[in-house]
């Protein structure tokens, strides 16, 4: 009881929870296993193409965060999310049946269109008091959904692919199916206010952030490019196989895990998001750097589970940033403006991962992965402390 209370989510939580878990665990197997294993193995396509798919995902997502922002602050929740998981639905379903890259492509893009609503509708839901501590308690679904879906994948494609495939489709299916519970009332209504006169508010809180918006940009673009390549690095650089790689993935994700709540808490109570980011961002860099040194099997292991606190201590203290940013009466709206921003470098970070991979090796593209990381370290510790708060106080020191 005493943990509900700390979280105080309304009961509609609940049914947001399990759809997000089956949209995340069918997205990280998508994105990092399906498409990255499958794509070579099975249809023999190159990592530049392979990069060019997640892109394509992530482009189509990115780019539909605006409407579906201002979508949701007009229509009802259900009507976007079941509508958008329909269109997933079928990406999922032609990825099965793409037999040239650009069918491979367009199905990734496809089914980019409808994952990203569910997401912009928890952080709606989160209260500002308790805003790091319920993050960290959808931020634990999302990465368990996220974590668990490419480990899965690993093991059925070394069984079966088309029992992936199936697995894969039944899961969206059935998110698209939880969807018909969610009310459909329509919460907040916002026509009263003009689009371009909500535009012109965001613009100046953007225009407030400015100073933050190429770290929001970097930090996504550093890891999206670690996608494509993640499991040929595994297997060609690290020298270990799928079940062995899953081990990687069970460490980061279950340190991810058990530090995303302890986290939250942590940031809510003592504050400091800058140092948060600082040293998430810096313990995240060394590790990817120590990691492309090739070590043995028991140091990755150790490096996965570094990697995946400095994540959890990072991803709270990140959302508690924006959310100072966010105008109360345009959530959704502000909500999909920040996420468009944040994924313009999950569109690009894909597509130079695969073709740095290509030109050059696996081993490069984590050694620039870990010095974009290093940058936005230092990065953060150079400005002020105000623009960590919403930057009302234009006065205060770093």
């Amino acid at each position: 009881m005493a943990f509900k209370r700390s979280i105080a989510f309304g009961p509609e939580i609940i049914l947001f929870s399990v759809i997000l878990f089956f949209i995340e665990f069918v997205r990280g197997a998508v994105a990092i296993s399906f498409i990255p294993i499958y794509g070579e193995k099975s249809l023999g396509l190159s990592l530049d193409i392979i990069g060019v798919a997640i892109t394509a995902h992530y482009l189509t997502d990115t780019i539909l965060k605006i409407l579906i922002g201002w979508l949701l602050d007009r229509v009802s929740v259900r009507t976007v999310v079941h509508s958008g998981l329909l269109i997933s639905l079928f990406g999922v379903v032609l990825l099965g049946f793409a037999e040239y890259p650009w069918m491979f492509i367009m199905a990734a893009a496809i089914y980019g269109i409808g994952i990203s609503p569910i997401w912009i509708v928890c952080l709606t839901k989160v209260t500002e008091e308790r805003r790091a501590t319920q993050m960290g308690y959808l931020y634990t679904i999302w990465f368990i959904g996220l974590g668990a879906g490419p480990i899965c994948s690993n093991l059925l494609l070394d069984y079966s692919p088309r029992l992936t495939f199936y697995l894969l489709v039944g899961l969206s299916l059935v998110a698209w199916l939880l969807s018909l519970f969610i009310s459909n009332r329509q919460e907040r209504q916002v026509a009263t206010i003009p689009f371009g006169e909500q535009l012109a508010i965001l613009r100046e809180k953007l225009h407030r952030m400015r100073m933050l918006l190429p770290g929001m940009i970097l930090q996504t673009t550093g890891a999206a490019m670690l996608v494509p390549i993640l499991p040929s690095f595994a297997e060609k650089q690290l020298g270990i196989n799928n079940s062995q790689y899953s081990i990687l993935l069970v460490a980061g994700g279950a340190c991810t895990i058990l530090a995303l709540m302890p986290m939250g808490r942590l940031t809510d109570r003592i504050g400091g998001r800058k140092w948060f980011l600082v040293g998430g961002f810096t313990i995240f860099a060394l590790s990817l750097g120590f990691l492309a040194t090739t070590p043995p099997l028991w140091q990755c292991v150790l490096l996965a589970a570094v990697l995946g606190i400095s994540y959890a201590a990072v991803l709270p203290a990140w959302n508690a940033l924006l959310a100072a940013y966010v105008p109360p009466a345009q959530q959704g709206l502000g909500w999909g403006i920040f996420s468009t921003v944040e994924g313009i470098g999950v569109m690009v970070g894909p597509v130079a991962g695969g073709v740095i991979a290509q030109l050059q090796n696996e081993s490069n593209v984590v050694w620039i992965s870990a010095l974009l990381f290093a940058i936005i370290g230092v990065f953060y510790i150079l400005f002020p402390a105000s623009l960590f708060t919403g930057g009302e106080d234009n006065h205060s020191a770093t």
